[in-house]
């Protein structure tokens, strides 16, 4: 049977099996959310130079209505 948790949350269970300060853990969690941050950063980048957008593209894309109409 496999396991309902990934290689990077076993890693992590295994790395947390011991006490850790609440200060190095939100030094922890800082980082990871960092880490996480940047990569949206960069394929939002990625997006932005590959479809060639502008600021008139963001303002389009600001006021436009993308919803799917509800059907009646």
């Amino acid at each position: 049977m496999s396991s309902p948790l990934t290689t990077p949350q076993l890693e992590l269970l295994q790395m947390f099996s011991r006490p850790v300060d609440e200060a190095d853990w939100i030094a922890i969690k800082q980082l990871i959310t960092n880490y996480f941050g940047q990569k949206a950063i960069q394929e939002a980048n990625k997006i932005w130079d590959e479809q060639q957008w502008n600021s008139d593209t963001v303002e389009t894309l600001l006021s436009a209505n993308l919803r799917t109409p509800y059907k009646k």
